[in-house]
């Protein structure tokens, strides 16, 4: 994994992109760690913001279309998604639909509800713009929590 990760970090803000887009979609990775190195290492704090944001939103929008084509047992093959899971999160995203979107951030929960997202055929529009502000929230704070850090040393 080290040298996947430092793969990425040579490659710099396309690095971040596709680390960010393997992290939003199926695929576990951290793409946080690329960021954070990055602008460790004096890249632009936005560029890179932004090239994470969009790389995982579209990382996302992998998960939604594999909800979309698919059916449950594909999803639990593939995925390994289970029924039982699937049928806690429903009830949540039924009621929200596309904003829904906001919350795919969530460890182990956010693929499973942008899946759903494909399942239900929640409008992609809304879905992926709401998928964007989630993860531009979740990696500006985590930006500014950098900062924060490296401000006091």
């Amino acid at each position: 994994m080290d040298g996947l990760i430092q793969f990425f970090i040579d490659w710099g803000y396309i690095g971040l992109f596709i680390s960010a887009f393997v992290a939003g979609s199926i695929l576990p990775f951290s793409s946080e760690v690329v960021l954070t190195v990055l602008v460790e290492m004096g890249a632009d704090p936005t560029t890179c913001l932004l090239s994470a944001s969009i790389g995982n939103t579209l990382g996302g929008l992998v998960c939604y279309y594999l909800g979309y084509l698919g059916n449950m047992q594909k999803i639990e093959k593939w995925l390994g998604v289970k029924q039982e899971k699937m049928d806690k999160v429903e009830g949540f995203v039924r009621k929200y639909g596309a904003w829904m979107g906001l919350f795919g951030v969530l460890p182990w929960v956010g693929e499973v509800i942008i899946v759903l997202l494909g399942l239900m055929r929640a409008n992609i529009y809304i879905t992926t713009s709401t998928m964007f502000i989630g993860k531009f929230i979740r990696y500006l704070l985590m930006l500014l929590a950098l900062q924060g850090v490296t401000s006091i040393f």
